[in-house]
């Protein structure tokens, strides 16, 4: 009965279990979703998958079952089987290939260790380019004992006399023979001896001539190698074939052969280590010329050094005179002279012993005592010598160290005659002025350069701010140089690499030192207008100036906050400042070549600058009435001063040489005024042609042209001026048209007009609306890592709880089975026990019956 409920209670189950179980879906070609990739890319995950919608759940569960599950059953346990066959894991390949690649692979493996030893039969074995198989045969034997060329070959004759016991020379005798006296056997020996060396004789004077007849025989070929290696000439050659060409790629491959290999250079040093070095050699060179200056340069090298022992005890005994000495370096030559004069006295003292001891030996010894007597005459002769000695060696010391001294005097004069190699920044305007004053044009621009060089930025922290306010120093400087009377132009232009240097340096200090500058020059000229309604021409050091800014400072640029103010200046001076004087008008000069030169790559329109020329022009009109053009401000059509570039001397062009407009015009204008009046004509009209070249493509050309034109045909007195002045002038009319463009002037329209209805919508892209976003670019791409950040660590968090329900859903099933099981088993033995309990009862019963 136990047993039915049971199959009944299970089978119950599994129906249970069938029905509740969820329906399998079906495949669906039409909805099954292809996502297709290009290429694949180690070491990222593939999304690319195939499978229906509403199955991605399933699909992901399956993924961690094949990956995160079996790592959970695998963790803490140490042992594991691995099956490492060809393909075990590869599910693309068939179980036959399997088998198939199995079956190769070992087939390889033991011939590979069949073959290992084996020695090809195909393959020749040599030992010293020699085969072993040859040398096996012994085919060419050796005779070591021979000196003969024929090795190992002996004489019939000699063969016999060895080993034929004698008999065999006997029957040698020839039929002539016998009717002589027989020899003996000591005569036939002797006789084959001399035989033997008469054949090795004759060996040896066969092999010296093989040798001679060799020898000039190669002297001979490298006669014909020199023949054979003569080109013939090209008119000879005409008749050969022509040699094919070699490809372009043959030739550079050839050209690379012979190129010189790289050879490893010095590392490219920075600024910062170039700079260091550069104030290393200053100093070291510095401290050279202090050392000439004070006089113990000459003194350290002409120092001799005494060599003492390492026993010495300074007790004053002296074993052997020390004669080392330390070689000097004295005049330009090593100084060994006096060495070589007591040389040569030592060895001319030695002669005259050696020759007066050989006449003592030759005389009597009847001549001693005249002997002595000379010998007498002789020792005071030679005391009288040494006591003149002495006195030419004490003068010639004495001249010695008086041209010492002043030697050493003139190298000192010179030390402290020469430029200090190393200066010390100045702090104020007055210590530049006291650092460069007495100085000429070249030494004023060296102390600059080895100051900027030892305060170089690099090595100090203070450095920068000593340099920064030296830039404005030293345009203060050339400010203070051309005004001076006359001008020193050529220290101007010698300090003008420095200041460039240091502008590249400090940009930021060098703009703010050149507004300051700007700014002050622009409110003192408002101020005189204020005061006066007029301002005279700026002078020769604001002159400088700009013409520093516009090498400086980049002059196209559509707004600069250095030359744009720059542009103002000259605008408002060329419209504001009179002219009263010629040096008046060769200042407006200046400003003009300026201005042209401001606008030269821009090609920006500068009203200002063609009104002035115009003015400059209308100054050489000697009539001005009915001109048929006006003259704007600061020129007049007349009054005073209208007449300051009238020629008065008609002869005058006749002496006048063309010569371009110096600046030292500006300040004082020279004695010769007509001749001036032509130079600023010639200038002036060179700066229209100039002008013309440049604003030719203007809309607005011959507009802006056209008084201009009208003043140079028709008021212009062009017979006054000499012939280039002329040429030029007809220069500017060919390039002028007579017809003025029927184009209007461009003007600004009086309202702004009204734009049409568009029904395209206007689309503003709004990107991440609602949330704060950067200004710059690094702020916008902090803000998208932030958020792709924070996106991932989200999606990390929710995968690792997925993973982490995955896992508690395993082991609760891992639980429940092992609950499950455990049940069962338990019912099983219950139920086991029950049978057991029946049939012992029931055998019980059977016997109480």
């Amino acid at each position: 009965m136990m047993r039915k409920q049971q199959k009944l209670s299970s089978g119950l189950s599994d129906k249970v279990r069938k029905s509740k179980a969820a329906p399998e879906i079906q495949k669906n070609p039409f909805e099954v979703k292809i996502n297709r990739k290009k290429f694949d890319v180690l070491g990222r995950k593939s999304k690319h998958d195939v499978g229906l919608p509403g199955v991605s759940r399933s699909r992901a569960n399956q993924k961690r079952k094949e990956t995160l599950l079996k790592e959970f059953r695998l963790k803490g346990k140490n042992n594991k089987f691995v099956d490492r066959r060809f393909g075990e894991y590869d599910t693309k390949i068939t179980p036959e290939e399997k088998i198939l690649q199995r079956f190769t692979l070992e087939r390889q493996r033991t011939h590979d260790r069949k073959d290992m030893f084996n020695l090809n039969e195909e393959e020749e074995l040599t030992h010293y380019g020699q085969s072993l198989a040859e040398m096996e045969k012994m085919a060419d034997v050796i005779d070591s004992d021979s000196d003969s060329e024929e090795k190992g070959l002996l004489s019939a004759e000699l063969t016999a006399s060895h080993f034929g016991g004698g008999g065999g020379l006997l029957r040698m005798k020839s039929a002539g023979d016998e009717q002589h006296k027989p020899k003996s056997r000591q005569e036939l020996i002797e006789e084959l001896i001399i035989k033997s060396k008469q054949e090795k004789r004759e060996r040896q004077t066969q092999k010296e001539e093989a040798q001679v007849l060799t020898e000039k025989l190669d002297q001979d070929w490298r006669s014909i190698q020199n023949l054979l290696a003569h080109k013939t000439p090209k008119a000879e050659r005409k008749e050969e074939l022509d040699k094919p060409k070699m490809e372009e790629y043959d030739v550079m491959v050839r050209e690379l052969g012979f190129e010189m290999k790289a050879q490893p250079s010095e590392k490219l040093k920075s600024s910062e280590e170039v700079a260091r070095e550069e104030r290393l050699r200053l100093q070291t060179l510095e401290a050279d010329r202090l050392k000439r200056m004070m006089g113990d340069a000459e003194g350290e090298s002409a120092h001799t050094h005494t060599h003492t022992s390492a026993d010495d005890i300074n007790d004053g005994f002296i074993l052997d005179g020390d004669e080392r000495k330390t070689l000097a370096y004295k005049d330009g030559k090593w100084n060994i002279e006096e060495e070589r004069e007591e040389e040569e006295d030592e060895e001319g003292g030695e002669e005259e012993h050696e020759t007066g001891a050989d006449d003592d030996d030759d005389e009597g010894e009847e001549e001693e005592e005249d002997e002595d007597e000379d010998d007498d005459d002789d020792l005071q002769s030679d005391e009288e010598e040494g006591d003149q000695a002495a006195e030419e060696e004490e003068g010639r010391d004495e001249e010695e160290t008086v041209s010492d001294e002043e030697q050493r005097r003139a190298v000192q004069e010179a030390a402290r005659a020469e430029l200090p190699y190393t200066f010390t920044a100045p702090e104020s305007y007055r210590d530049l002025q006291s650092l460069l004053q007495g100085h000429t044009s070249g030494q004023q621009r060296l102390i600059l350069d080895r100051t900027i060089t030892c305060h170089h930025p690099s090595l100090a922290s203070g450095n920068k701010a000593k340099l920064q306010r030296l830039f404005g120093f030293l345009l203060e400087y050339v400010g203070e140089l051309s005004t001076q009377n006359p001008p020193d132009l050529r220290t101007v232009n010698l300090l003008i690499p420095q200041i460039c240097s240091l502008c590249q340096l400090f940009p930021e200090a060098a703009c703010r030192a050149v507004q300051m500058l700007l700014s002050d020059s622009a409110h003192s000229m408002e101020e005189m207008l204020e005061v006066k309604g007029r301002a005279p021409m700026p002078d020769l050091d604001m002159l400088v100036l700009l013409k520093i800014t516009a090498l400086l400072f980049p002059t196209s640029d559509f707004r600069h906050p250095v030359t744009t103010p720059a542009f103002l200046y000259i605008s408002q001076a060329l419209s504001k400042c009179v002219v009263v004087s010629l040096e008046d008008a060769c200042k407006g000069l200046i400003l003009c070549c300026l201005a042209l030169e401001f606008v030269s790559l821009s090609k920006r329109f500068f009203p200002e600058l063609m009104n002035f020329l115009l003015g400059l022009l209308h100054l050489t009109v000697p009539d001005k009435s009915n001109t048929g053009y006006a003259v704007l401000s600061p020129f007049r059509q007349q009054g005073k001063n209208c007449d300051l570039l009238v020629l008065t001397d008609p002869n005058a062009s006749q002496s006048w040489k063309r010569k371009p407009v110096s600046l030292q015009t500006a300040v004082r204008c020279p004695a010769e005024r007509e001749h001036c009046r032509l130079s600023l004509v010639d200038s002036c009209l060179d700066l229209v042609k100039r002008c013309t070249c440049l604003y030719k493509d203007l809309p607005s050309y011959t507009h802006i042209f056209q008084p201009i034109r009208a003043l140079l045909l028709n008021h212009l007195p062009v017979s006054l001026y000499p012939s280039c002045t002329q040429d030029l002038h007809r220069e500017i009319l060919d390039a002028i048209p007579e017809q003025p463009s029927q184009h209007a002037p461009l003007v600004f329209k009086k309202k702004k007009p009204i734009p049409l209805k568009l029904f395209t919508p206007k689309i503003v892209e709004i990107l991440d609306y609602g949330k704060k976003r950067g200004n710059t670019k690094e702020e916008k791409e902090r803000e998208r890592l932030k958020h792709k950040h924070k996106r991932e660590f989200k999606g990390a968090l929710r995968e690792i709880r997925k993973d982490t329900r995955f896992l508690a859903r395993e082991k609760l099933n891992d639980i429940m089975s092992r609950d499950s099981e455990r049940k069962r088993k338990v019912k099983e033995l219950f139920g086991s026990l029950a049978n057991q309990e029946g049939e012992w009862k029931a055998l019980k019963r059977k016997k109480m019956k």
